[in-house]
């Protein structure tokens, strides 16, 4: 058979050893090559390049952690999918075997269709991402390509839907996916003791959000809540970074965005320190409506659809004090009220606010 792929076992048990390679070679589909112990497979890995390493974790010598690690360091094996075989089902050796950079892993005892499917599915990632790719295309993909990366990871994630109001995670919660929105509109904040709240981001259809922390590895910092009915898909934290690893281009993307929200936050804390309070809630009104997909650079009159607590939050003022500047705001015709939302009159004349 053509294009049989390679796959290196490296397992100390000989029954588990042998088992498996009979498993794979029945299939006429792949070339079994086998090592009883660590220190061994990394020299096959090394010699061989296989299409894909199954790895026990705990044997002699230099177990699967150590090997993983080694394999990662030497360019020509650093990509070959790597599964790990374990007998431990506990949830911190499998976040260990993850953040080393394993791309899957099994539980012992597993059936045949657990691991042809594993190995399939691996192979087929694999080769989907990198095969037949030069290197310096994963630094030069066009915008077309970047889209369809990412609509295959959102393809491949599970969406939730959030009532109005409802939490999607709280400050000191532990990251374990990036989210997108589908639809609806979810906001980040700061919440502090004296119930005052402080918007960190608004986030519509088409934006991703949460992932600054994923990506610093840091529990998060604010709140966030649906502004209204929506609709999130939750990325695995695992499948994000595997993508931005491997595609160093979409690292580059979310890198950018980084840089977008940073420059924004910076400008949000230089107008609390300089603006006034009418500055503010006028800025917080046209920042509500880019926020919404609105182009305002070509767009000069809009609706947005934002309460009254919302916009303290971004404002950093008292719901009061919104109030009172709506209503000069209304009296100067530079807004108006229509069924419950704001009609922003002049965007222009918004931004030309006084001091």
């Amino acid at each position: 058979m053509k294009n049989k792929k390679t796959i290196l076992i490296i397992e100390d048990n000989i029954d588990i050893r042998e088992g498996t390679t009979e498993i794979l070679e029945l299939t006429g589909r792949y070339d079994v090559i086998t090592a009883e112990n660590g220190r061994i497979g990394v020299d096959l890995a090394t010699r061989h390049i296989p299409d894909l390493i199954l790895c026990d974790i705990m044997m002699p010598e230099l177990d699967g952690y150590g090997v993983l690690f080694m394999l990662s360091k030497i360019e020509s094996t650093a990509k070959i999918p790597f599964i790990f075989l374990t007998a431990k089902a506990e949830r911190a050796d499998m976040r260990k075997a993850m953040e080393m950079g394993a791309d899957d892993y099994l539980t012992k005892p597993f059936d045949d269709v657990e691991l042809m499917n594993a190995i399939e599915v691996r192979l087929k990632k694999h080769e989907q991402l990198s095969a037949d790719t030069p290197e310096d295309a994963d630094l030069n993909l066009s915008e077309e390509e970047q889209v369809l990366l990412l609509q295959e990871l959102l393809a491949n994630s599970r969406v939730k839907t959030i009532k109005k109001k409802q939490s999607i995670f709280e400050k000191d919660d532990s990251p374990t996916y990036v989210y997108y929105v589908k639809s609806g509109q979810i906001r980040s904040f700061k919440s502090y003791k004296d119930g005052r709240e402080l918007s960190t981001g608004i986030y519509i259809e088409g934006n991703y959000f949460g992932y600054a922390s994923v990506l610093l590895n840091e529990n998060y910092e604010d709140y966030a809540e649906a502004v209204e009915p929506s609709e999130v898909i939750l990325i695995p934290k695992d499948a994000f970074l595997e993508l931005l690893w491997k595609k160093p281009a979409i690292a580059s993307k979310f890198i950018k965005l980084l840089s977008v929200d940073l420059r924004e936050k910076e400008e949000q804390l230089l107008g609390f320190a300089y603006h006034s309070v009418r500055k503010r809630v006028a800025n917080a009104l046209i920042s509500v409506a880019e926020k919404s997909g609105i182009n305002i650079n070509e767009v000069n009159a809009c609706t947005i659809d934002i309460t009254r607590d919302g916009i303290a939050s971004i404002a950093g003022t008292a719901n009061e004090t919104v109030s009172r500047m709506l209503s000069d705001f209304k009296e100067e015709k530079l807004i108006s009220k229509e069924k419950g939302k704001i009609f922003i009159n002049s965007i222009k004349n918004l931004r030309d606010v006084k001091q």
